[in-house]
């Protein structure tokens, strides 16, 4: 589906089910989380004080998901995405939480 992550354009990379998704945070990506989360710099600043909500990261990668496969239920996504636990998803939750601080 999707091609391996860009640094430079603040992409990450998370396994769901066997298949690498490339979470890339584009300004209208951006935009739809943020009218389903709130302010993006109140989820950042919950996130550095450890109160990040599960679901919260969920929208957050919903919304970043380049090139979204059409089977894959946001549903689905979620229930794949936590089964990786914490430890799976801190790495790509860091880059884009970094990516929306910078810009480019």
């Amino acid at each position: 589906m999707s091609d391996r992550a860009n640094a430079l354009r603040g992409e990450a990379e998370l396994m769901v089910n066997g298949q690498r998704l490339v979470l890339r945070p584009s300004f209208t990506a951006l935009v739809a989380a943020e009218k389903e989360l709130g302010s993006l710099f109140d989820l950042v600043e919950r996130a550095a004080n450890g109160r990040l909500m599960l679901s919260e990261i969920a929208g957050l990668f919903w919304h970043m998901i380049k090139d979204q496969p059409k089977d894959l239920t946001r549903e689905r996504f979620s229930e794949a995405m936590m089964a990786q636990g914490l430890t799976g998803v801190t790495p790509p939750l860091k880059i884009l939480l970094k990516q929306i601080l910078q810009g480019r």
